[in-house]
Formats: structure tokens, sequence, C-alpha cells
């Protein structure tokens, strides 16, 4: 920081101090302050947005890896032996497929289509927060000069020429904040109505990634429900292997309290 800057910054934060004291009357603008509020809400929405869009597609892959690696497990726990039809291999080549045909093939798609425009909205958020301190800043050295104005009304210096210069300070200082305020009035606003119609199109690819991921993982685990034993899936659909199953945790349950007893 320059000393001109040291000073500004020493000479601003003297005056945020005698507002709170009441010594220097704050402008208020409440329209301002409506649109700032506006916008801190679309900051937060947007950024929380980024945040679990990106969480969305390594929770997609981190998902795919589990299916992958219980495929695997389930495969070598069967072994050659365990499973005459062949079916956990067909379910582990089916998870792999899932996962290196489909997760990766729409990476690239997920990330052109939603997670760069959503960075890019959001990318213009420093350039409005330092606009937005910017303005304040600018606010504070108008009050300042304005007090000075009112001092030199109040009490004369003097030296008669104090306030006629402290006046066209004044009015200096008005002209810099005025300018950066409306523009920020007139900017936020339009910033936050554009938020729909820039997303909109990120959301359609959001909805159709999510849609051929879950078409075709249901596709593929269909093809290797054609490998389970008839029988096994006519008791599935008639909901009676949710009985046999019952029936041997039951009868593991007997085992244990007999066990216990026993002993």
């Amino acid at each position: 920081m320059s000393w001109s800057g040291f000073k500004k910054a020493v000479n601003r934060a003297g005056t945020t101090v005698m507002m709170k004291t009441g010594q220097i009357e704050k402008t208020v603008d409440r329209e301002f302050e409506l649109e700032e509020r506006r916008f801190r809400t679309l900051e937060s929405a947007a950024t929380k947005l980024q945040k679990e869009a990106k969480g969305y597609l390594d929770s997609l892959r981190a998902m795919t890896a589990a299916q992958t690696r219980i495929a695997e497990t389930i495969d070598a726990f069967y072994g050659e032996s365990g499973a005459n039809d062949g079916v956990s291999k067909y379910y582990r080549t089916a998870v792999e497929d899932l996962d290196a045909d489909t997760v990766k093939a729409l990476d690239g798609p997920y990330r052109a289509t939603v997670l760069e425009p959503i960075s890019r909205f959001t990318s213009y958020f420093p350039d409005i927060n330092d606009a937005i301190k910017k303005r304040n800043h600018k606010l504070l050295d108008y009050d300042a000069m304005r007090s000075k104005v009112r001092k030199l009304v109040d009490k004369p210096a003097d030296d008669v020429a104090k306030l006629p210069k402290a006046e066209q300070d004044a009015e200096m200082a008005k002209a810099v904040y005025e300018e950066i305020n409306n523009q920020l009035i007139t900017e936020l606003p339009q910033l936050i109505d554009i938020r729909v119609p820039y997303l909109d199109p990120s959301f359609e690819a959001l909805v159709k990634i999510q849609l051929r991921f879950c078409s075709e993982a249901y596709t593929r685990m269909a093809q290797v429900q054609q490998y389970l034993d008839p029988s096994t899936r006519e008791e599935y659909a008639g909901g009676y292997l949710d009985t046999r199953v019952e029936q041997v945790l039951q009868g593991m349950r007997d085992l244990s309290i007999t066990g216990m007893s026993s002993s």
C-alpha cells in the first residue's frame, strides 16, 4: 500500500468511528441497500450451487468406483466353483462398463454444460465485491467532506477560502460516489435477473445427464438379471424370496439362542 493509500485508509477508519459515535452523519441509500441484500442472497446461493455441482460429479465417480469394488469382491467371493452360471462375472463386467463407458463419457459434457457455466457466473462476484467496497470507501470520503463543510458553516474559519474549497471537494467526492453507486444500482438487478435464463440450459443439461446415467445403469443391470436363476427371479417377483430370507435369518437367530443357552 502506498503512503497515499495508507492515509486514506486511516482517514476512512476515523470517519467510521466518528459515524458510530454520531459525530458524522451517515448517508443512507435504501435502494442500494436493497440491491446489495439481493446480491448477497444470489452470491450465497450460486456459491453453494457451484460447490454442490462439483460434489455431484465427485459423488458419481465415488459411487461407480464403489460399485466396481463390490463387484470385484463378489466375483472373488463366488470364485469359479461358486457361480456356475457366471452371473458374478457378468455383474462385474456390467459395472466396469458403466464406470468406463458411461461415467467417463459424461464427465466432459457435465463439465462443459454444468460446471463451467456455473463457475463462469460466480467468477464475476469478486469484481462486484471490489466495486461495492470501492463504493463504500467513496461514500465515507463524501460523508467526511460533508461533515467538514457543515463544521465550517457552523464555525467559520479565519481563512475565508477554506469553505469554498471544502464545498468544491465535497461536490467532487459526491460526483465520484454517485457515479459508482448509480452504476451498481443499475447493474446489480441486471445480474440478478439474468441468473435464470443464464443457468436454465445448465439445469436442462443436468437433468439429461442424470437421465442418461440412470438409463444406462438400468439397462446394464437388467442385462445382468437375465443370467440369474429363473426360479430365483420368479420367487423374487412373487415375494417368496423375502420369506425364504426371513426363514434363514430366523434359523440363525434360533441357533444363536440355542448356542447361548447351552454354553
